[in-house]
């Protein structure tokens, strides 16, 4: 590279020397003629006067004119027509302008002048001779300077600019930009002298600023409310950040020629488990609820603990997916809470009912305690609140409570200091009392009025909420579901989603081992005299106390039931009735007191156990229903009541059931 730039200097040093000989030759040219042409002959005495005799006619005695040598001698820098011409005017009749050209034209040739002197002699010989007199003038010649014809090319317009700009040599070139170098590293160490001495002062004036907080200063800190609910805030955000399991440096172009398991759409995947040593040791899970405007939460309640005394007996925690340490909220309650739902219609709130009888209602934007809740009065439940649903649309909606006294409540959400409602429910049928204990309770799809509650004795009844054509307001007292030997622990309606109504029917489980679907009867036409209901058909492949059971929220064929040896059933009508289409062991084996759909897509199972643990799984592709599954369930359906074994029951007069 250097090699190469010196090769470019000594050129533009040649070009540079070539430029300043023309310069100097083109100076040259002007000060005396050009080299190769001939300067013009100088002008003797003797012409000028054999040129004057021919043109005046001068005898040969006659004494000639002095004229002054400098005046006629010409310098050899002088041009062809620059011979100055006396001041004095001519004699009149003497055509010295002629003479003067004639010089200029002859270029000082004395023949020429001579023959244009014999011309102008004979034209002159008519006219009177007249012999003017001569005088010596002395008069300096000045030279005229002439006119320089500036011609340009590209070759001098190219080396002048060149020369302008590029004119400093390497050596210089380098200097300059070694010295700007020095005066860039000068002006830096000044910078960071100044930043640093900045520096320093300001972490001077800091230090005198700054004290040590001392022990009660900072105890203050950490207990003051602000900075809790900044820290709870902060690290929530935090740790959902930091629980995100997805997998950032996942190559999808590896197994992608791999083919997909059979099996696969068929298996549980366990997503995550939700427990928080601090809150919910030594405590079951009494009910699960997903909320339906955020499919992420879910909400559980807990009994009491009895290892601790000084924490509340009572505790509802708010979990998110994507925050797996801890609860989203928590919220506290003076009793053991035996129920819990989001509504529908508030996402910020949630509903409570506990062991005392009490209706609670916390809300996401407060604080641990309730915000309301419904007064320990007679007016209310007094005895414990396992089931509650919440009814309506957007602009008049109301919660139904149920209590083990045979008490339905229907409370406005907003008033909770009274029952909007009041509804007894009893049965003239029953040995020592007429009560009904209300272990669950459901309604319908698009059902408001008209509920089925099942009861510790095993049977499921119908009850209306008004009057209505045909049955009055309390239990329907001719129909009886009749089928479990046990207490009924869940009950579970159909849900309406698809182009077959299938909304009549629901299923229910039981301490007796089973779970069994039943067919309800139409609203419009109860019975008038005592009628058992059977079952349409009966699950038994539990080992154990089935808990809780409900129906898919999107599949019509599929439900989930969760049973006392920790294992959970997933049922497909469509596929098989007698054995379930999966069954896994949830947990460490603990009985299992509660499950709940997401509400979503429902491809996530919520599952409770009794050691406080939430496990949440993934049933896959199984939630996803094709357009023949409905088709399929009827004839599911009807292959259930036709090729089993069909049994009715009708009440004989000692009130004990008889097979036909």
């Amino acid at each position: 590279m250097q090699d190469a730039r010196r090769a470019e200097i000594q050129a533009k040093k040649a070009k540079l020397e070539e430029i300043r000989k023309l310069r100097k030759a083109r100076e040259d040219a002007k000060k005396g003629s050009p080299s190769g042409t001939s300067s013009p002959r100088p002008v003797s005495r003797r012409d000028v006067d054999d040129l004057l005799d021919d043109i005046i006619g001068r005898r040969a005695d006659s004494p000639k004119p002095k004229v002054a040598e400098g005046a006629l001698a010409a310098d050899s820098s002088t041009t062809p027509g620059s011979l100055s011409m006396p001041s004095t005017p001519p004699p009149f009749g003497l055509p010295l302008p002629t003479l003067a050209g004639r010089l200029s034209a002859g270029g000082g040739s004395t023949s020429k002048a001579s023959d244009a002197g014999s011309e102008i002699a004979a034209e002159s010989t008519p006219h009177q001779r007249f012999i003017p007199d001569l005088i010596d003038v002395e008069q300096e010649l000045f030279e005229l300077p002439q006119k320089q014809r500036v011609i340009y090319n590209k070759e001098v317009q190219t080396t002048e600019v060149i020369v302008e700009i590029k004119g400093a040599s390497e050596e210089l070139i380098r200097q300059q930009i070694q010295r700007e170098q020095q005066e860039a590293a000068e002006r830096a160490i000044h910078e960071q002298k100044e930043l640093d001495e900045e520096n320093a002062k300001l972490d001077k004036e800091i230090e005198e600023g700054i004290r040590d907080l001392t022990e009660e200063e900072r105890a203050s800190i950490f207990v003051a409310p602000e900075f809790l609910d900044f820290i709870e805030h902060s690290s929530k955000i935090v740790q959902r950040a930091l629980s995100d399991g997805y997998d950032y440096i996942k190559d999808y172009t590896i197994g992608m020629e791999a083919g997909l398991d059979d099996t696969e759409g068929k298996r549980m995947k366990q997503v995550c488990v939700f427990s928080d040593p601090r809150w919910t040791k030594n405590r079951s899970i009494t009910d699960l609820d997903w909320s339906p405007k955020y499919p992420e939460l879910s909400v559980a309640s807990y009994n009491k603990n009895p290892a601790a005394l000084n924490d509340p007996d009572g505790l509802v925690a708010v979990w998110n997916l994507h925050l797996l340490e801890r609860a989203e909220f928590v919220f506290h309650s003076q009793s053991d809470v035996l129920s819990v739902s989001f509504s529908p219609f508030h996402p910020n709130l949630v509903f409570g009912g506990t062991y005392s009888g009490q209706v609670l209602l916390w809300d996401t934007r407060s604080k641990h305690l309730p915000v309301l809740k419904t007064p320990l009065s007679a007016a209310g439940h007094t005895h414990p609140i396992y089931s509650m649903r919440m009814v309506g649309t957007q602009n008049a909606h109301n919660l139904i409570t149920a209590s083990t006294d045979g008490v339905v409540c229907s409370w406005l959400v907003d008033m909770l200091a009274q029952p909007q409602e009041t509804l007894d429910l009893v049965h003239a049928g029953h040995n020592k009392t007429d009560e009904v204990a209300i272990t669950a309770l459901d309604f319908p799809y698009n059902e408001t009025t008209t509920f089925w509650v099942g009861t510790e004795e095993g049977n499921v009844y119908q009850a209306n909420r008004y009057d209505r054509a045909g049955s009055k307001a309390g239990l329907n007292q001719h129909d009886v579901y009749k089928g479990h030997s046990g207490p009924v622990m869940g009950l579970s309606f159909h849900p309406l989603a698809g182009p077959v109504d299938f909304s009549d029917l629901f299923l229910t489980c039981s301490v007796d081992w089973t779970v069994k679907l039943w067919r309800s009867k139409s609203i419009a036409k109860p019975s008038t005299s005592p009628t058992v209901i059977p079952p349409l058909y009966s699950f038994d492949e539990a080992d154990d106390y089935v808990y809780d059971v409900k129906w898919h929220p999107h599949h019509p064929a599929v439900f989930g039931s969760a049973d006392g040896s920790g294992k959970f059933h997933l049922w497909n009508l469509n596929t098989d009735t007698e054995v379930p289409l999966v069954s896994t062991p949830v947990g460490s084996g603990r009985a299992l007191n509660k499950l709940s759909w997401d509400m979503k897509d429902g491809r996530r199972v919520g599952i409770g156990s009794s050691d406080g643990h939430v496990y949440v799984y993934d049933i896959g592709d199984v939630a996803v229903p094709r357009e023949s599954e409905w088709v399929d369930m009827q004839k599911s359906l009807a292959g259930m009541i036709t090729g089993g074994t069909q049994t009715s029951l009708s009440v004989m007069s000692d009130g004990e059931p008889r097979r036909m």
